[in-house]
């Protein structure tokens, strides 16, 4: 079993996760009663991603992240707990990606002179049929 698993550019330790097993709900007959084969994975991102990173992490978890800033995934789409610590582990690695993601700087750009005049034109346009609402006079 490996030390160290990727996510992004970042390497995570694997004594850093959580791992407890539970039983599965949904059909797979007596296996379900009997085999604990949910995985709920636990994550601390404060301890080993860089601060601005873990709250990013944080906040994209939403509901999965406990008041204490711990990642929580719960894992049970797979009769087997190895394709659920798998699963669980590929959903983790994704949202970490996804917060290591840099957003990409605005450049404020100036209207073309073209778009300011179909703008206004559009408006002068909409003004007219408004003033045709207007009140009608008895002649």
């Amino acid at each position: 079993m490996r030390s160290t698993m990727r996510a992004g550019p970042f390497l995570i330790d694997e004594r850093e996760l959580s791992e407890t097993f539970a039983r599965a709900s949904g059909p797979g007959g007596q296996n379900v009663n009997k085999v604990s084969t949910a995985v709920e994975l636990r994550f601390e991102p404060r301890r080993s991603l860089p601060p601005d990173v873990a709250e990013k992490l944080i906040k994209l978890a939403g509901s999965r992240a406990t008041l204490e800033g711990v990642i929580v995934i719960f894992a049970q789409r797979f009769s087997s707990q190895p394709r659920n610590r798998e699963d669980a582990r590929a959903r983790l690695i994704a949202l970490i990606e996804r917060a290591a993601e840099r957003e990409k700087p605005r450049r404020p750009t100036r209207p073309t002179l073209a778009s300011k005049t179909r703008r206004l034109d559009g408006k002068a346009r909409r003004g007219e049929v408004k003033a045709l609402r207007g009140k009608t006079t008895d002649d």
